[in-house]
């Protein structure tokens, strides 16, 4: 069939075209304007779409002649207005839904985020459920928004036209640059990542791309009656000590361990410092609170709860619905990440994005698994 995937110059988006070529599948890739869509154009069976989650007419011209929808576009970092924040992730994905609907699609596959669960003030939490509700206050305006993005496009299921969201957590491989693990990567090559477990043991639930690609890609063929409406959280199938895995991820690329070992309390008290001092200099510099330019804080009250509270996943409902089953490994993503970072030019040109890639593509991801063209599946 013919998929719409919307992100797809960026890195889960890209993963996505891949998978749905991999299946046999042609693919619109969805990209805005100025975005680089090299690669996706020398791509054979995928046709590049301009457009933005602003623009109602684009939408509905990328929208015309698919089946589905793979919706991996949004904003994704820790701080912005918040009409930047719900013109993104809300208002663009009602928009996306709407025009979905009207050109005559019957999937849509929202990628959601454990992240739409996060609570301001909350401890460890193993083993969390798709029982688990949602927060009656949220971490921040991402989690808010992508909580309320899920909710409106669950909302939007029907008889004619299936969604679902899937929420894969961590999501870390190939052709990343941005993300979490590229950038502890970065910060220990450096020497300047601390240890912010505090000696905690911190247990979490990453994915794969391959595994959130897989995810997505049951979600928009598995049988409309059983997943209709709802999400899945998906994620690899080992959970993660992550300090002691940063550390591994590190020693791949030569880079020393995280170091010094900081005390939980002034830990959480430096990244409230760090993101309000970053706040403070922003908006004596004209830029507002979260406009102009998109440059993160070095270190955020929402890192800080990722990198130091437990969070681990249950997938049953994915593997009973989907068929999921997590194809890649943490030990085979592992080796296909330190070839691929290799083949790129070491880690400074990882971290430093695709302009400084020596034409690297990502490795190939599993074999298909065929059962997802029968009744099987971020």
């Amino acid at each position: 069939m013919r998929i719409l995937v919307t992100g797809a110059s960026g890195f889960l988006g890209g993963h996505l075209v891949d998978g749905a070529l991999r299946r046999g599948h042609r693919v619109r890739a969805l990209v805005r304007p100025g975005s680089d869509a090299v690669r996706l154009r020398s791509l054979p069976g995928v046709e590049v779409a301009t457009g933005d989650l602003a623009d109602e007419g684009s939408l509905g011209r990328a929208a015309q002649g698919c089946e589905a929808v793979l919706h991996s576009a949004a904003r994704v970092v820790d701080h912005g207005s918040r009409a930047q924040f719900e013109t993104a992730n809300v208002t663009g994905t009602q928009r996306l839904l709407a025009a979905a609907r009207s050109a005559g699609a019957r999937r849509f596959v929202f990628v959601s985020s454990p992240s739409a669960l996060m609570r301001v003030r909350e401890g460890d939490r193993l083993g969390i459920d798709e029982n688990t509700p949602y927060p009656q206050r949220w971490f921040n305006l991402y989690c808010e928004t992508k909580a309320i993005a899920e909710q409106y496009v669950r909302a939007a299921d029907g008889p004619d036209f299936t969604t679902c969201a899937v929420r894969p957590r961590g999501i870390w491989g190939p052709r990343d640059h941005a993300g979490f693990l590229p950038r502890m990567v970065d910060a220990m090559r450096a020497g300047r990542l601390p240890d912010l477990s505090g000696g905690k043991r911190v247990l979490v639930s990453l994915c794969h791309v391959d595994n959130a690609v897989d995810a997505c890609m049951r979600a928009a063929l598995a049988p409309a009656g059983r997943v209709g409406g709802k999400a899945y959280f998906v994620a690899d199938r080992e959970e993660t000590d992550l300090w002691p895995f940063l550390a591994g991820v590190g020693a791949l690329f030569d880079c020393p361990p995280p170091a010094p070992r900081i005390p939980l309390v002034l830990g959480r008290g430096l990244a409230a410092a760090v993101e309000t001092g970053w706040h403070l200099r922003r908006r004596a510099a004209g830029s507002g609170s979260g406009g102009g330019t998109d440059a993160a804080p070095p270190l955020s009250r929402y890192m800080m709860a990722l990198l130091t509270r437990s969070a681990t996943y249950d997938t049953r409902a994915a593997r009973h619905d989907l068929g999921y089953a997590a194809p890649r490994t943490r030990a085979d993503g592992l080796r296909a990440l330190r070839d691929w970072v290799t083949e790129v030019g070491g880690v400074a040109a990882w971290t430093a994005g695709p302009a400084a890639w020596s034409g690297a593509t990502a490795p190939a991801g599993p074999a298909p698994d065929h059962t997802e063209q029968g009744n099987t599946q971020s």
